[in-house]
């Protein structure tokens, strides 16, 4: 029998990808719960769409609104798929599905691309908006295993995902509900201290998220770990101590670009990163 064909530049991937799996098994979860997209008719796109993905043998994950279904039991409508990707993956995922006829567009070079057949799409997700949270191998060290609509794929691990939906806060949308009820569900499988060393530059953040969830769930604080709040609340002590910084900054667009924009064009406060018009506007 002839040996199945490769498409160029697949198999030194997947060949890496497999040799990795086999030094670690990786765990396999039953969703608590599953969303339901908005359109009925999407659900056969997202079938095709993971059976694809499956098949390239390229790595990527699952994450957004299925992840947290299958962590918390949540289950509310969704519109698409987010599939995470490491950056180098994402022209290969892409030009796989132009391939098969699918309209490709990129959204954004820095961070998103998308994938439609008509009305349906799924987003590949290769870093996060503002550029804290490129996706590297270790979100696939601890990734999951699960079944979704007949492909088994991987799931990001609950301690990647807090850390992807930390700074989605935006006017009409903030994600913080997510990231508490993460914490409630899953707080013995999140990995603290690799949370902390996602968030080390944006610590606060990290502390913000933590003091909501012990506001809204007082009698459950004791699933985040009493060291790690020492150590942010010690951060904060010595914070306070210190005089004022002399550039004034606004990392407020960090979180909305809309939002915060007032700070950065009309008050003085240096922008975090750098902001473009939109091509076909």
């Amino acid at each position: 029998m002839e040996p199945t064909a490769r498409k160029p530049g697949y198999s030194t991937v997947r060949d890496r990808h497999d040799r990795h799996d086999e030094d670690r098994p990786i765990p396999s979860i039953i969703a608590a719960a599953a969303p339901t997209p908005h359109d009925p008719q999407a659900e056969g796109f997202y079938t095709d769409a993971l059976r694809e993905l499956v098949a390239t043998g390229l790595p990527f994950l699952l994450a957004g609104t299925y992840a947290v279904s299958a962590y918390t039991g949540i289950s509310r409508p969704t519109k698409d798929l987010d599939i995470f990707c490491k950056a180098g993956d994402s022209p290969r995922i892409l030009g796989h599905f132009r391939d098969l006829g699918h309209a490709i567009e990129i959204e954004d070079e820095r961070w998103l691309g998308k994938v439609h057949k008509g009305s349906h799409f799924f987003d590949v997700i290769y870093a996060s908006s503002n550029g804290t949270m490129p996706v590297n191998d270790q979100w696939f060290e601890h990734a999951r295993e699960i079944e979704v609509y007949g492909s088994t794929v991987r799931i990001v691990a609950p301690t990647e995902l807090i850390w992807s939906k930390a700074f989605i806060q935006m006017r009409h949308r903030y994600d913080g509900a997510d990231v508490v009820h993460v914490i409630l569900k899953q707080h013995d499988q999140i990995a603290w201290p690799r949370l902390l060393g996602y968030m080390e530059l944006h610590w606060e953040m990290l502390l913000v998220h933590l003091l909501n969830f012990r506001w809204v769930y007082p009698t459950e604080r004791d699933r985040v770990p009493r060291w790690l709040m020492d150590e942010l609340m010690d951060r904060l002590r010595h914070q306070l101590d210190l005089p004022q910084p002399q550039m004034k900054v606004c990392r407020g667009r960090m979180l909305s670009r809309i939002d915060y924009a007032t700070a950065v064009e009309d008050w003085g406060f240096a922008d975090v990163g750098g902001e473009g018009e939109w091509r076909d506007e």
